[in-house]
């Protein structure tokens, strides 16, 4: 199914008129795509879904999940968790308090391998992490801490990379078990969170388009991975600006890894390697 220019700009205005939800500024060629597909499993033509939205909060809020991409895994992109763990977080061994921010945690995979490496590191008692994502069901599975063990079976070998392994030094192996942070069940085709683990973040509903800093603290570290590459630049802006003024000073911001700041907001941050150090 084709969506049009017409179609998108007639459901981005439908949608901001029953709803909260802004997707206005969000790129536009990944939005139309996923609309299509929304169209598509909901076998609806565009007037219809436009007229079920308008009389239909439940529905509404349906779509929203079905339109927001959630991708993520246990330590996605190893080399970016070697950069957090040998060159980012010994920089606050000595914070009394570390805050940390997960936006866009999706199903918490991210927000997972963060406690972990914190642990093995000693930081995890004084840090407090937090988990925003637009998507309410995403929260819950993250809240849950239950994923699919054949489909994220990949995790196990990104779990050696960065807590195992030690880049710099190959002599070094770390023999951490998996079952010190989550048991691994195949029979049933799960892996689950330790509750100690779960027990420890924040996890809240939060729109990064229309919303300022809702948990009322700054912040040493904001990660926000692949979320931003499905922003227009005037949004990017927007969502840099948020971060800028909630991380303290030298506060660090881990994008995807191929997304960058551009523009206005690039000298703002000073990159280096994996990071974005606040000016």
């Amino acid at each position: 199914m084709t969506v049009t220019d017409q179609d998108f700009q007639l459901f981005i205005y439908a949608l901001k008129n029953s709803s909260k939800y802004d997707f206005s500024q969000y790129s536009e060629k990944s939005l139309k795509r996923r609309l299509a597909k929304v169209l598509a499993d909901n076998r609806l033509n565009l007037t219809s879904l436009i007229n079920r939205m308008k009389n239909d909060t439940n529905f509404v809020e349906k779509i929203v999940k079905e339109i927001t991409v959630n991708t993520t895994e246990l330590f996605r992109d190893p080399q970016v968790w070697q950069a957090i763990r040998y060159a980012i977080l010994p920089k606050l061994k000595n914070n009394s308090v570390i805050n940390i921010w997960h936006a866009g945690c999706s199903t918490g995979q991210e927000v997972y391998s963060m406690l972990i490496l914190l642990n093995e590191l000693d930081l995890l008692d004084r840090t407090k992490v937090y988990a925003t994502d637009l998507n309410s069901d995403v929260l819950e599975n993250a809240r849950q801490g239950l994923y699919k063990y054949r489909f994220n079976i990949g995790y196990l070998d990104n779990f050696d990379k960065v807590i195992k392994e030690n880049p710099y030094n190959f002599e070094e192996y770390n023999d951490v078990p998996y079952e010190k942070y989550f048991s691994i069940d195949k029979s049933n085709d799960l892996i689950k969170m330790s509750n100690s683990l779960k027990e420890k973040p924040i996890f809240k509903k939060h729109d990064l388009v229309t919303e300022d800093n809702t948990l009322y603290v700054k912040f040493d570290i904001i990660l926000c991975r692949n979320v931003i590459i499905y922003f227009n630049y005037e949004l990017q802006n927007r969502v840099f600006d948020l971060f800028h003024k909630n991380l303290y000073d030298n506060g660090c911001l881990i994008l995807g890894l191929h997304e960058t700041i551009l523009g206005t907001y690039s000298v703002k941050f000073q990159k280096k390697g994996h990071a974005y150090y606040k000016n």
